[in-house]
């Protein structure tokens, strides 16, 4: 069986599962894996009655596959076009890298406790601030309605984005894998009726984001300088800068 099986045929499988393996993390990032799910669950199906010979079973599903490819690419074609971009642009090399080095939790710290630092001057002076830090989940959607920055994490850099007289204070700050990606971002607004009236458009925006996406969103009153931190549309108000740390270390290294 196995007698003719030679390097090509190495490299083949090889070559499909990488993509596979690609397909699936990037479809995971744009928060469309059950829909990955959902097409492979079709393939296996479709595999299966094309070995065997059920007729009209077949027929039903060449018929779903044939048509469904028109549909799925009407439906998805936001994500097709980024998932073509990402492939055709240099994030498709850092992929790769990402996949054989996975930031650990010191590295993530790094880059975390100036957010931190920043978070606290900003609530000592009732500086207004939204940061979102991205997870799993792809923000390049929201990244896009900013300001590209790409800089490196720093609590002066932060401050002065948010300084009340810069053009960039009023939108949110997206950073990535220790990288402000972007500023004055427009993130979408949450209408949770249990959201406390006294909580402004910043924190239902902190929360909207956390309802679409794994990310983490830190929001600093300009009202009365409180800190507060946003997860998976779930809210948590008043932090100290202990707990802003200890909250926001917890919450990007727990899995997706």
């Amino acid at each position: 069986m196995f007698e003719s099986f030679g390097i090509i045929d190495f490299i083949d499988i090889a070559l499909a599962s990488a993509l596979l393996l690609y397909l699936y993390l990037t479809m995971k990032k744009s928060g469309a894996i059950n829909v990955f799910l959902g097409i492979v669950f079709l393939l296996v199906v479709f595999t299966v009655l094309r070995i065997s010979r059920m007729t009209w079973m077949k027929g039903v599903f060449d018929t779903i596959i044939s048509q469904g490819v028109i549909i799925l690419i009407i439906l998805f074609q936001n994500e097709i076009r980024h998932f073509l971009s990402d492939v055709g642009s240099n994030r498709s090399l850092r992929f790769f890298k990402r996949f054989m080095h996975k930031p650990s939790a010191a590295d993530k710290r790094k880059w975390l406790m100036p957010i931190i630092y920043a978070c606290m001057s900003m609530s000592k002076s009732k500086t207004g601030a939204l940061i979102v830090v991205q997870k799993s989940t792809s923000l390049s959607d929201f990244v896009n309605t900013g300001d590209m920055i790409d800089a490196k994490v720093n609590n002066r850099l932060l401050e002065n984005i948010f300084f009340k007289n810069s053009p960039l204070h009023d939108g949110a700050v997206i950073i990535s894998d220790g990288r402000i990606l972007a500023a004055g971002c427009i993130l979408p607004v949450s209408h949770d009726r249990n959201l406390p009236r006294y909580l402004g458009l910043r924190h239902r925006s902190a929360l909207g984001i956390t309802q679409e996406s794994d990310a983490v969103a830190i929001v600093v009153s300009e009202e009365t300088g409180n800190i507060t931190c946003a997860y998976k549309g779930e809210i948590f108000l008043k932090l100290s800068s202990t707990e802003l740390d200890h909250k926001v270390s917890e919450l990007l290294n727990e899995e997706s």
